[in-house]
């Protein structure tokens, strides 16, 4: 049986269950966080019916979901428009897959990881852009366009910050990221201020364009209830709906995830005798956890942005930090690479 269960495909396959339950039980339970975050930060109740404190809200919810009839409106492409929320919830389950939980916890690990991450994250865009073009609605059309020009902005200076990382780094391997941020909380990538003092700056550009990547206010654009209905998902109800509601919440935490690899140092400790074990995947859904609690009080204390000060935030303000902070990291790997571990 354990030789049965050692088999890589097998492995694989077992992963890929594991991944879409935590992405399953994500998407429930971080709604019932965000809206009894919601209620904390705005002074008002969160979800407290169904269950104790409204723990079954989530089940609830989704039963009602279910129990919807899903429904093509006349004159749509009805291939595309049932094919958008299945293309937008593939990319982050493909993503987890090669994301690295612990040591060696992870399902595919892949010396090109950060590029798979990067190509496979880049369909979302796509997905939103078919649902809308698909619906032939005039909300969801304009919804499209935003959400076209919004990732064409964000995924610039983003990309810029990956390849500032990878200079540092020196590999694509999630993983090896991970383990070159060993040590004490000073030798950490983000807090490595001895050796790159950009690297906050280029943290705070990422996980701004993590929020625009992933549609999260201030830069909900690809819903935008008060001004577009319900933006791309306007003609969608019941569980085609709900996908696309489950894709957003998968989406966050693989970006979160990212973030914690690349800049939080993985499933490392700050104190040492704490790393390994279980105390790796611990630590790392701790780190992505607190993140994935920064974007939800973002949402609900910054109301949104409008379009055309969003995409002049991009192109005026984070491409040329960003690209600053590319020439600056080149300039000091030049002048002191006896400190940057992709040089040796």
């Amino acid at each position: 049986m354990i030789d049965f269960l050692n088999l890589e495909p097998v492995r694989i396959l077992l992963y890929l269950v594991a991944i879409c339950a935590f992405v399953g039980a994500n998407a429930a339970y971080l709604v019932l966080a965000e809206r009894k975050g919601a209620g904390r930060i705005q002074r008002r109740p969160g979800p407290n019916e169904a269950g104790p404190a409204g723990i079954l809200q989530p089940l609830a919810d989704g039963i009602k979901l279910l129990a919807k009839q899903v429904m093509v409106p006349p004159g749509t492409d009805a291939l595309l428009f049932r094919a958008a929320p299945l293309m937008v919830m593939a990319p982050p389950l493909m993503c987890l897959a090669t994301i690295p939980f612990g040591d060696s916890i992870v399902a595919v690990n892949l010396n090109i990881g950060l590029l798979f991450v990067f190509s496979f994250g880049s369909i979302n865009v796509m997905a939103l852009m078919l649902g809308g073009w698909a619906s032939r609605n005039k909300y969801a059309i304009i919804s499209a366009a935003r959400v076209v020009s919004q990732s064409v902005a964000y995924e610039i200076p983003m990309l810029l910050v990956v390849i500032t990382m990878l200079m540092v780094t020196g590999t694509l391997d999630l993983s090896e990221v991970v383990k070159q941020q060993a040590g004490w909380f000073w030798h950490w990538n983000l807090f490595k201020v001895w050796v790159n003092p950009l690297m906050p700056v280029t943290f705070v550009i990422f996980f701004t364009c993590m929020l625009a990547e992933t549609n999260r206010a201030p830069f909900d654009m690809a819903e935008a209830e008060s001004e577009l209905v319900a933006g791309a998902f306007t003609e969608y109800g019941g569980m085609g709906f709900g996908v696309f509601f489950m894709a957003e919440y998968a989406n966050i935490v693989v970006g979160c995830c990212l973030a914690t690899i690349l800049f939080l140092g993985g499933w490392q400790s700050p104190i040492g005798a704490l790393s390994g074990g279980l105390w790796g995947p611990v630590w790392f859904l701790g780190k992505m956890y607190a993140l994935i609690f920064t974007v939800i009080w973002i949402r609900w204390t910054f109301p949104r942005t409008q379009f055309y000060s969003l995409l002049n935030l991009s192109w005026k303000i984070l491409i040329p930090v960003s690209l600053g902070t590319l020439l600056l990291t080149g300039a000091m790997m030049k002048l002191m690479p006896f400190v940057f571990p992709s040089l040796h």
